[in-house]
């Protein structure tokens, strides 16, 4: 086997497809979809151009409607006054969007308080409607019990935990688990789509050859064995070439995405009620020093070794069913073997977002077929013990060697066998002869 001719190889597959304008659209277009897709959802978030929602409040206790109107001055309108048939009338005029009549019996709790409306508001307003209700309820209630200011303190007061983690060494330091659960969820789905992408695109690639008879030409000069392992490489040169690209641009809106959603986060704050902004305060969220986490270079450096692993660990089988089929319809029954343990690992992964420590993710993190996507996501989230990450790697990179012999085997046979898809039986013979 000669290292030149494999580089050989590498390059034509590496330069062919890293100037077509598919694969240069693609790398572009994907970032730039992310963006718009992220400014969609930030959009639709702040999207508050509707007036706001209607609630008259026909109050005959003469109590709780000056705490809702505190409370919400845009949405409660003070229409004790008319009778509910006239607000009725109101709803089906649309000037109301509405209303809901308070009485005795709603603070003694006989009877819970009914919302009447077109149908209009959603179950949004009515969570609204539901959780302001309790509040002036339960307030009047303790009002009446004479109960001292401060045990309403005690009943208005909310609990917040704050998260602190110990590393090796004992020091406390700030917990950004949420943080990077997410980011360990995306570099699993981020591997979990380079895997069956390339794979597919390692597939394809062996079919047209072998559909144009370019093959023929190819390993006149170049041993089937040079050309698996060249394919293979040029490939993952594309792959890394455009994940790096896509990584710097991700970082780049990361960087950037602090200040905007400190922005946002202020200036939704501002349009709070004082007693809402207060409650945001005594939280201790102050969307001024909003900032995006740190993620630590030992991860960025894992996720490409699980990445560059994981590709090569499934290319050699997605070249092999090229090779032992004649159209891409054909490659159906192979495929199945194969998107098995991808699926199943990427099933795991949401399990492992949930206990990164439990007994699934562990065994499934150190199965080769399952490593890449879910320890990548339990790196990102908890320790793991390096005893654990350097097992992964070893067994990946041997069930890699064992892959690559069998797959060299069929690639040989197959890419000059014309006419018809192997079978599960003729493959085995091929493994044998080849």
């Amino acid at each position: 086997m000669s290292l030149r001719q494999i580089l050989l190889v590498l390059k034509r597959e590496y330069l062919t497809r890293i100037r077509s304008k598919a694969f240069i659209l693609a790398t572009i277009l994907i970032p730039l979809g992310m963006i718009a897709f992220i400014g969609i959802i930030v959009g639709i978030a702040a999207w508050d151009s509707d007036a706001p929602q209607k609630i008259g409040i026909s109050d005959q206790t003469e109590v709780l409607y000056p705490r809702l109107q505190e409370m919400a001055p845009d949405r409660y309108q003070n229409l004790s006054d008319l009778t509910e048939d006239s607000l009725r009338t109101l709803v089906q005029q649309e000037e109301i969007d509405g209303f809901i009549v308070l009485n005795e019996s709603h603070i003694e709790g006989q009877q819970n308080p009914e919302f009447v409306s077109s149908g209009s508001g959603g179950l949004k307003l009515q969570n609204t409607l539901r959780t302001d209700l309790r509040e002036v309820i339960r307030n009047e209630r303790l009002a009446r019990a004479n109960v001292s200011e401060d045990v309403q303190k005690i009943y208005e007061s909310s609990i917040t935990i704050s998260t602190t983690k110990l590393t090796d060494t004992g020091e406390e330091t700030e917990d950004d688990t949420g943080f990077l659960t997410i980011v360990g969820i995306f570099m699993g789905i981020i591997i979990f789509g380079s895997i069956t992408g390339y794979g597919g695109l390692i597939t394809r690639s062996v079919i047209e050859e072998k559909t144009n008879r370019i093959i023929e030409v190819i390993a006149s000069s170049v041993k089937p064995i040079e050309l698996l392992y060249g394919k293979l490489a040029g490939i993952g040169a594309l792959a890394l070439t455009q994940m790096t690209f896509w990584v710097v641009s991700l970082l780049g809106l990361a960087a950037a995405a602090g200040p905007i959603a400190s922005i946002f986060l202020t200036e939704q704050m501002s349009n709070m009620p004082e007693a809402a902004q207060t409650a945001q305060a005594s939280q201790g969220i102050d969307p001024s020093v909003f900032t995006i986490p740190t993620i630590e270079t030992s991860l960025i450096i894992y996720f490409a070794i699980f990445f560059i692993l994981g590709y090569l660990l499934y290319a050699g089988l997605f070249a092999a069913i090229g090779s032992a089929v004649d159209s891409e319809a054909d490659t159906q029954q192979y495929m199945f073997p194969i998107m098995v343990p991808i699926m199943i690992a990427y099933f795991i992964m949401f399990q492992t977002m949930e206990n990164p420590d439990g007994t699934l993710s562990v065994v499934g993190s150190l199965i080769p077929f399952c490593t890449p996507i879910v320890m990548i996501t339990r790196i990102a989230i908890t320790d793991v013990p390096f005893w654990q990450i350097g097992s992964s790697i070893l067994l990946m990179i041997a069930t890699f060697s064992g892959i690559m012999w069998m797959s060299a085997k069929i690639y040989s046979v197959g890419i000059l066998s014309y006419g018809k898809s192997a079978n599960w039986k003729e493959l085995m013979k091929w493994i044998k002869q080849g």
